[in-house]
């Protein structure tokens, strides 16, 4: 179960960092679980709409647990999305702390779709200070940097262990799909809230 977590976290990286390359449209749905048998993943999305996720063979699941501020330290590798603050710089919408066996996947800013404007952030924590909440600097490509506030209210998790068994409907989660000429959705992974915390990617 870790191996196939830690391959499905490597997977999930490298899909935002290349999404924009992928012939295929990539589609991130979020929502709960409206139903599921077999391979088929209905999901009510945030509109109300729901989504029918066809899951591909070899398809692995993940959960996220609860984390804190407090666990961030100086070179720790994060997933930020983002988005711009009024007074300049950015603030963090969410925050993942990935395992020390990924550091390093997924590394790079790019557009996210968690909120207009919003910005995928993922590289490693080169400094970390403390004002009315906690700012991380985050260098990642050929040493770039970006500095994020995170606000005390950000949802911060971390990658754990999860099975088919807790996609039970009104579970929430967020699947990264791939949507083919014929408008059907397929995807390889899903994360689901299955430790008392939804996903916030």
């Amino acid at each position: 179960m870790k191996l196939k977590l830690f391959t499905f976290a490597i997977t999930l990286a490298t899909i935002s960092a290349f999404a924009g390359a992928a012939q295929a449209e990539m589609v991130r749905v979020r929502g709960t679980v409206a139903n599921f048998a077999g391979t088929a993943l209905t999901v009510k999305a945030r509109d109300g709409k729901t989504d029918m996720v066809t899951l591909s063979p070899g398809w692995m699941i993940s959960g996220v647990a609860k984390a804190s501020a407090a666990e961030i330290k100086q070179g720790d590798f994060l997933g930020i999305a983002s988005v711009s603050k009024a007074d300049g710089g950015s603030g963090a919408l969410e925050v993942v702390i990935f395992p020390a066996a990924l550091k390093g996947t997924g590394e790079g800013d790019r557009a996210w779709d968690l909120q207009p404007n919003s910005r995928m952030t993922n590289g490693t924590v080169a400094d970390v200070t403390q004002v009315s909440g906690r700012t991380v600097t985050l260098t990642y490509g050929n040493g770039q940097k970006k500095q994020i506030a995170i606000p005390q209210s950000t949802p911060i998790v971390k990658f754990a262990t999860a099975k088919p068994a807790d996609l039970k409907p009104g579970m929430a989660v967020f699947v990264s799909a791939e949507r083919g000429s014929n408008g059907k959705l397929v995807s390889r992974r899903v994360v689901v809230g299955n430790h008392g915390i939804a996903p916030p990617m």
